[in-house]
């Protein structure tokens, strides 16, 4: 209808006009365009330090400055980690339109992994920045703790997509720990959350990151394939395992000498994980899928549906706030209850899909047990280090310099 006027003006006696109706520029979209430019700069700047120059002092001001701008200056918003929501929501509702720099918040960090490593990680992501800086007292996790810790990371990011999937909730950004904090709206219970994390933070290495961020999983993947990657010396390994003790997220794969009995009992038990891997696929699919009704209760359609069902079940006239103002749109309730049903079906299969998805992650880690490959230096591990650049300064080795210089 373009600007016509959808009803006639009133008809003032007090002799006042109406003023002329002005259309004001989107600021806020010039400020996205502005927030994917400094996230670009942002990354290419860290990779620029990580890679080229080795420097633990460009790092950390990058990181200082991510801080302020993303975390202070723009609220955690728009925030990577939060976007495999949003690129989620777009992909399985037809409705939904996902704004173009979200996308590029989304897919940038991923592109710069597969080129550079996680120098996203290293400090460009406000968070992974908040708590490299209180990391003082690093210690080291036992691998035992660590392990099935590290798995939390994928079992979040399932339970992420599956509800931003069907539309329920965004729970990454819901319960992030540390937007509360920049936003100065944290309820207490994630107050409480963000000050445990960073308390943990000052003598475990970026809790958060390793044991926690789903967004982490992806860049993860991303950064085994790097074509570039931080290395620990800038020439050759002496061995002297001084960057093995300075690495606070326990990222250094140490040397390896291969034994012909060890050679023997990793095929073997390579050969029996095989045979376990559709087992395992099977079985994380079978579990996830009897959690698919409580899951699927947290989206509002399936709770008001349960809601109403338990007042017709124990005859109650008077109802919760949801289910009046349900009952006020004339909405039969056969359709509530039909749409209701729709939702636990795709929770049904979607926790299926998750839990199979589980199942080969966790059959593939003991696969990885299995396979081990002869390795002479210490060398960063690809998926798990996050390019903070600590271990640069720990390394006596000097950068070979050309003959003459």
């Amino acid at each position: 209808m373009g600007n016509a006027q959808r009803f006639p003006e009133p008809d003032f006696e007090s002799g006042y006009v109406v003023p002329e109706t002005q259309t004001i520029a989107p600021r806020a979209l010039s400020w996205e365009y502005l927030d994917v430019a400094v996230l670009f700069i942002a990354l290419s700047v860290m990779s620029w330090f990580v890679i080229k120059q080795r420097s633990r002092k460009g790092i950390f001001w990058t990181g200082i400055f991510s801080i302020i701008y993303f975390g202070v200056f723009r609220v955690g918003c728009v925030c990577s980690v939060g976007s495999i929501q949003n690129v989620t929501l777009s992909l399985f509702q037809a409705d939904y339109i996902i704004p173009i720099t979200v996308i590029a918040f989304f897919a940038l960090p991923l592109l710069f992994s597969l080129l550079f490593g996680r120098t996203f990680c290293a400090g460009v992501c406000f968070m992974g920045a908040v708590q490299d800086l209180v990391n003082i007292k690093p210690v080291s996790v036992p691998s035992w703790v660590s392990k099935p810790l590290s798995f939390i990371p994928y079992i979040y990011l399932i339970l992420a997509l599956l509800l931003a999937a069907s539309g329920a909730d965004f729970i990454i950004c819901r319960y992030d720990p540390f937007i509360g904090f920049f936003r100065m709206n944290a309820t207490f219970g994630m107050f409480v959350f963000g000050a445990v994390i960073l308390i943990l933070g000052i003598f475990i290495g970026r809790p958060y990151c390793r044991f926690l961020c789903p967004y982490g999983v992806l860049l993860s993947w991303m950064s085994k394939l790097a074509f570039w990657h931080t290395t620990i010396t800038p020439s050759e390994c002496i061995q002297c395992k001084l960057c093995d003790t300075s690495c606070p997220v326990d990222a250094i794969n140490k040397p390896v000498n291969l034994k012909p009995e060890s050679t023997d009992k990793g095929r073997n038990r390579l050969i029996t994980l095989f045979v376990l891997l559709p087992v395992l696929i099977l079985a994380g699919g079978f579990l996830a899928s009897q959690l698919h009704k409580p899951l699927s209760s947290i989206h509002p359609t399936v709770k008001l549906a349960n809601e109403i069902k338990w007042e017709q079940d124990h005859n109650k006239k008077t109802g919760t706030e949801e289910s009046k103002a349900f009952h006020s749109t004339g909405v039969q309730v056969e359709q509530l209850f039909n749409d209701a049903g729709n939702i636990q079906k795709f929770f049904y299969v979607g926790s299926w899909i998750g839990g199979a998805l589980l199942g080969l992650f966790f059959g593939i880690s003991l696969l990885k047990t299995s396979v081990v490959r002869r390795q002479e230096d210490y060398v960063p591990d690809k998926g798990n280090c996050v390019s903070c650049g600590k271990c640069y300064k720990y390394c006596p080795v000097l950068p070979l310099t050309p003959k003459g210089e």
